[in-house]
């Protein structure tokens, strides 16, 4: 018999947030783990995420017998009816077979999906979301990610690859993009195009208070809320540009989904949601059909880091 708990996970680039819930669907217990410190090859992060599953259960006091279900969501592209990661950007993980070692380990059935799909998944069942039909959720982080709500069912396409809403291109004569494209939505609205720009402007003598707080080709969200706030004015054109280029993609996506919700995630929504969501209301009628536009609401997340996990959550709930 199945146990009670269900444990979700959130595998990033450099982190794992897992989480145990409850039967009433209430976070017990949370754990997040750094995926680098042990190297990056695909045996290091499967035990990574077996490390964690077995802290959090030993830390809650509790044993895997305890465990109705573990699911994850994962960046890039997972079959989730195989369990099998096709590839990820920024994990070494290509055509493997995640579900079949974490099942065996722990003895209860393994769900995998793409991070931002789940992330919207996570909105509409448990957050901001919840009650609308039709939603579109924009994410931007380090990349740009995106996922479709249509008649209430998550819809992920052939292969599983729908929603890379980052590789539209606004401007095929734009910056390039990490696809290999030129002028992605990412390439402007992402933290890599804003970080780019940035060292673009810095490069040419122009001071930033961020200049020194990119790493890797990226900024924490946290600075460039703390750089508007003190007016950096090479930030705020970056976020200017960004939100120039979210309005154009969302007017493409008002006219082409006609969705209840455009929701904004991620953690620079977090941080800067209220700008950003204004900047984004004041040019999003420039770009879509005016007869579309008054049935299409856009709000912020309201799930912050967790919004992938619960969706992760209604991955169990939905196949239970």
């Amino acid at each position: 018999m199945a146990g009670k708990y269900n444990v979700c996970l959130d595998i990033g680039g450099t982190k794992v947030l897992g989480v145990i819930f409850n039967e009433k669907g209430e976070i017990i217990h949370r754990l997040k783990k750094r995926t680098k410190e042990n190297g990056d090859d695909t045996a290091n992060i499967e035990q990574i995420i077996i490390s964690t599953v077995k802290e959090m259960l030993e830390e809650a006091k509790l044993k895997k017998s305890d465990i109705n279900a573990i699911s994850a969501g994962a960046p890039g592209v997972s079959d989730s009816a195989s369990g099998i990661v096709l590839f990820t950007p920024n994990l070494p993980w290509r055509n493997y077979d995640i579900r079949t070692p974490i099942e065996e380990k722990f003895g209860a059935k393994f769900y995998i999906g793409n991070d931002v799909n789940l992330g919207v998944l996570g909105e509409y069942k448990y957050g901001i979301a919840q009650g609308y039909n039709n939603v579109v959720g924009v994410f931007p982080g380090t990349g740009m990610g995106g996922g479709i709500i249509v008649n209430g069912k998550l819809y992920t396409g052939t292969g599983f690859k729908a929603g890379e809403i980052g590789h539209m291109v606004l401007d095929p004569e734009g910056p390039l993009c990490g696809c290999g494209q030129r002028g992605c939505f990412e390439s402007f609205s992402s933290k890599k195009g804003m970080s780019a720009y940035i060292m673009q402007q810095v490069s040419r003598g122009r001071e930033s208070y961020l200049s020194d707080k990119i790493e890797n080709g990226v900024f924490r969200s946290k600075y460039l809320k703390k750089a508007l706030k003190m007016n950096d004015k090479v930030a705020v054109e970056a976020v200017d540009r960004a939100c120039h280029y979210m309005a154009v993609a969302t007017g493409s996506l008002i006219n082409i989904f006609s969705p209840d919700l455009i929701v904004y995630g991620g953690g620079i929504m977090e941080s800067c949601g209220d700008i950003f969501l204004e900047k984004i209301l004041d040019e999003v009628d420039k770009y879509c059909m005016p007869s579309i536009r008054p049935t299409v609401e856009l709000k912020c997340a309201s799930l912050g880091d967790d919004s992938v996990i619960y969706g992760a959550l209604a991955m169990i709930t939905e196949a239970d």
